[in-house]
């Protein structure tokens, strides 16, 4: 068992990496008023604020996690806590939109610096057997997070104003910070042999921001942004197997339990994602449910999946990652029956099939994260954690983008209801490639197996 000043300072990176997910969210509330402060459309506001938090939390994590691997993730961790700090005072205080969107951008970059620090630590600090639950909690933790910043952000806004959603960060920072001054870990020695990365991660930072906004573009752009983002991703694979330090280590992916396990991730993201968007839009259309309404509907989802990461953590522990990741995919893929068959008719058909899909992602995601970690070697699971946590983001923005593809609210019931089928039908294929991602995960013995390859 992990020493208490060890517990101590992961329980700080835990909280620290909450913020990222809890700030994403936080701010959807919080809109209209900005709108109005500045005298700005809503969506000017939106691309400002969240559109520009997203693309940096996507584009920063695997540069964010190979520097943990470089410099020593607890460093990078400090840093990303530094800049989360800055922007959140840096909001508190704007007077203008542009200042706004930097003080986001620099919470973002912060995020994307602390959650591979964290997943990395967990990997390091922790023997193979208590690593399940670990990241059992560090799912729960991530997922109430997500599930609980607009009920928050709500609250703060409408009694102290939209300011209060970037000054709230504060005192859990502080918190932070006093919990990691009093705790210990034994992270290895960082890697100070070879110059980091720097043209990879310029190259990596530009192709996934082209991907990103070209898969939110429409018309002309779109096809511009997505051949930029081709030509970029050339230059990025031909510049990383020359590089003698990649930020991304192509390596990695020959690791079938690795590749298997953040594709299986990403795959789950892009499904529950999508579906925290979609349901609220398709459900206001056909049924005329208000956001409180919906909000309290998307609690089934939520409350499961952040009671079944902390169940499967440990059973992810007993029986493997196979075994829970399998039975995840497949409670899943069985909501996502229930949804295809149900006519949007009534709130109350939705409770089972929203609980049982937080269900199995609460079973899966914990075991594939283990499983993908326990497969690199202890000084690569910074770009490692970097690189799943990319490839989780990633699912979510390209469900989002063909969500505004798939489905027009402003066709009659029978189109709308028609499309939300089209799009669960799809989200069904994408579930059927997780199952096989999850059946090729370790069993039981594969902790004893890593600890030994990999000196865990």
């Amino acid at each position: 068992m992990a020493e208490p000043s060890a517990r101590r300072s992961l329980g700080a990176a835990l909280l620290a990496s909450s913020l990222l997910p809890l700030n994403s969210t936080m701010i959807a509330v919080a809109l209209p008023d900005m709108a109005r402060e500045f005298a700005r459309p809503s969506g000017t506001v939106a691309q400002a604020v969240v559109a520009s938090y997203l693309v940096a939390a996507i584009v920063l994590q695997s540069p964010g996690g190979k520097l943990g691997d470089r410099l020593g993730h607890r460093r990078v961790l400090a840093l990303g806590e530094v800049l989360m700090a800055a922007g959140a005072v840096l909001g508190m205080v704007a007077g203008a939109l542009g200042v706004l969107a930097v003080a986001r951008v620099l919470m973002a970059a912060g995020g994307a610096a602390i959650v591979p620090a964290t997943v990395a630590l967990l990997r390091i600090e922790l023997p193979a057997e208590r690593r399940g639950r670990a990241f059992g909690l560090f799912g729960a933790i991530m997922s109430l997070a997500a599930g609980v910043g607009p009920v928050v952000g709500g609250e703060l806004v409408g009694a102290f104003g939209w300011p209060s959603i970037f000054a709230v960060n504060l005192p859990v920072l502080g918190i932070v910070a006093v919990l990691a001054a009093t705790g210990r870990g034994r992270e290895a020695e960082p890697q100070n042999g070879l110059p980091f990365d720097v043209l990879g991660s310029i190259l990596l930072t530009a192709t996934l921001a082209a991907l990103v906004l070209g898969l939110e573009a429409t018309g002309t752009l779109t096809a511009v942004l997505l051949a930029a983002c081709a030509a970029l991703l050339g230059a990025f694979v031909w510049w990383e197997r020359r590089a003698a330090d990649p930020v991304v280590a192509f390596g990695l992916f020959r690791s079938l339990p690795f590749t298997a396990g953040s594709l299986l991730v990403a795959l789950q993201n892009l499904v529950t994602y999508t579906l925290l968007f979609e349901l609220p839009q398709v459900l206001g259309v056909l049924l005329a449910v208000d956001s409180a309404g919906i909000g309290r509907l998307l609690v089934a989802m939520t409350a499961t999946v952040t009671v079944a990461s902390l169940a499967a953590g440990r059973l992810t522990d007993l029986v493997g990652p196979r075994p829970m990741a399998v039975g995840g995919v497949v409670v899943t893929l069985a909501a996502v029956g229930l949804l295809v068959t149900g006519d949007l008719s009534a709130l109350r058909q939705l409770v089972l099939p929203l609980a049982l899909l937080g269900l199995g992602v609460g079973l899966a995601t914990p075991a594939a994260q283990a499983a993908s970690l326990a497969a690199v070697p202890r000084d690569h699971s910074g770009a490692a954690a970097g690189i799943g946590s990319t490839m989780r983001y990633l699912g979510g923005i390209v469900g989002v983008a063909a969500l505004g593809r798939l489905v027009d609210l402003a066709d009659d019931r029978s189109v709308v209801l028609g499309e939300h089928r089209t799009v669960l039908v799809l989200f069904a294929a994408a579930l059927v490639v997780s199952l096989a991602c999850a059946a090729v995960l370790p069993g039981r013995s594969a902790p004893k197996r890593a600890r030994a390859q990999n000196g865990s």
